[in-house]
């Protein structure tokens, strides 16, 4: 009877795991950490750039917000596609990878597409598109939430009660017409409106709907200052940055300002997030002014 009841209990304990596995299996995190590597950030930013060009990405732009950090805007011809098939799925039409330097080691990170597509509430399947980056880069582990998200619990997410969900966006700008739109929000980058300027532009392939990713460099809100402040853990969150603009029609919009910091940064905890109460304001009004708004 003992060797029953041993039995029974090691059943137990094994069914327990494979639950919990599974479960952990199902948790999604906002980044990927591709590798960690010895040797020069310039160094290994060549590499990072040549391997994504084989593995059939294009870079549409480069950003260095800080020292020791460096970005790229990432996307391809389905992604694109794939991002038309939503309402506002032209956020999730680049993907952006970053080498961070700590003490003589690269970490090499990107943004997970799973946790991108959901939390941007996106139609369609990303794992085919997370194989071919852990292909081209690799992906030791997923990190920025300690728990993880289910990918259910994303399309709802919001950092806590009366916060910003993701269909809580800003109109920054309306015109009329589309290419006005475009034409406007151009311009303001290039003169480098609200301290703004543009990093990349990714169009949407079969919808009128443009992704810009944009440096903010001035104010309360200018990037290098607000991640200084909430980017603080050992596995940094680089890939963060840089923000969005999108022009969707006739119009040009941002996501809420805490709605985009905390779906980057989900546990960053409320003391914190309040030395960067200004921030999501101050970010807002950059764009605006960027935008052509009024």
């Amino acid at each position: 009877m003992r060797t029953v009841h041993l039995a029974a209990v090691l059943l137990s304990l094994c069914l327990t795991t494979l639950s919990l596995v599974a479960q952990e299996a199902d948790r999604v995190r906002p980044f990927v950490l591709a590798e960690t590597v010895s040797a020069p950030l310039d160094a290994k930013l060549q590499t990072v750039e040549a391997t994504l060009g084989e593995a059939g990405f294009s870079i549409t732009g480069e950003y260095a917000p800080y020292a020791g950090a460096h970005i790229l805007i990432i996307t391809d011809e389905s992604l694109r596609k794939q991002a038309s098939a939503s309402p506002m799925g032209g956020y999730g039409a680049a993907i952006r990878v970053s080498l961070t330097e700590r003490d003589g080691v690269v970490q090499v990170s990107y943004t997970d597409p799973q946790w991108m597509g959901n939390v941007y509430r996106m139609a369609g399947d990303f794992k085919a598109l997370s194989s071919r980056l852990q292909a081209a880069l690799g992906r030791e582990k997923t990190f920025g939430s300690e728990g993880g998200r289910t990918a259910e619990n994303l399309r709802e997410y919001h950092y806590m009660m009366f916060m910003p969900y993701f269909d809580d966006q800003v109109e920054l700008a309306s015109y009329d017409s589309h290419q006005a739109a475009l034409d406007a929000v151009e311009a303001g980058l290039a003169a480098g409106k609200g301290g703004v300027s543009k990093i990349s532009r990714v169009d949407v392939i079969g919808k009128e709907e443009s992704l810009f990713n944009v440096a903010v460099k001035e104010g309360v809100g200018a990037d290098a200052p607000v991640m200084q402040i909430i980017d603080q853990a050992e596995m940094r969150h680089t890939a963060h940055l840089p923000y969005d603009l999108l022009v969707s029609g006739n119009k040009v919009y941002m996501l809420h300002g805490k709605f985009r910091i905390a779906q980057s940064f989900p546990d960053l905890t409320m003391s914190t997030f309040m030395k960067i109460s200004d921030a999501p304001d101050a970010i807002e009004a950059s764009l605006k002014m960027a935008a052509g708004g009024k």
